[in-house]
């Protein structure tokens, strides 16, 4: 197995995907999207983050963080969301999927993947790519035919901002969101 390395980079982009344990459809439940939402909340009170876009999906959601200037441990964010959802989560009625051997000796409980898969946004292309790619997704995977019908994305905002016309990721309506058109601020 290859020696895998995080890039650490203070006050970084990234794009993150984030997989629930053996792709159960967890994040379908309302319950679930409620805790997640608590669990991000709670975490950014703590420790802060700018979320740039997010698409929520029946097992996994991707989403896209700026981190502060100084600060680099989105993994630390990471870990926070994932354990304050599974308490959630649980408290609320939701299930824990099966457990390894492995994983029960170190306290998994079987709702998320142990690992979660980063990408650092090197430049403006790269941006606008992830960022588009987070918001065509559901169409992606055949959930919806157009971007505008999945209700659990950050697309909506960003089309009350203008980044987007409400039909994009449609046919006639190729035209992209551009880095500098966003602001971030």
């Amino acid at each position: 197995m290859p020696d895998y390395r995080r890039l650490y980079v203070s006050g970084g982009q990234y794009f993150f995907t984030l997989v629930t344990e053996g792709r159960r459809p967890i994040l379908k439940d309302e319950t679930a999207r409620e805790s997640l939402r608590i669990a991000i909340e709670r975490c950014r009170a703590k420790l802060p983050i700018e979320m740039t876009a997010i698409v929520l999906l029946p097992d996994h959601l991707h989403m896209m963080w700026t981190m502060p200037v100084g600060d680099s441990d989105f993994s630390n964010r990471m870990q926070r969301i994932k354990a304050i959802f599974s308490r959630e989560w649980l408290s609320r009625g939701g299930t824990a999927g099966l457990v390894s051997e492995y994983g029960q000796r170190y306290g998994h409980k079987g709702i998320w993947q142990r690992r979660f898969w980063e990408h650092f946004i090197r430049d403006t292309t790269d941006f606008e790519n992830h960022y588009q790619y987070i918001h065509y997704n559901p169409v992606k995977h055949g959930y919806v035919k157009n971007v505008s019908d999945w209700p659990w994305s950050s697309f909506h905002l960003a089309v009350k901002k203008g980044y987007y016309s409400q039909n994009w990721g449609c046919a006639d309506d190729s035209l992209p969101v551009k880095y500098t058109d966003l602001d971030l601020e």
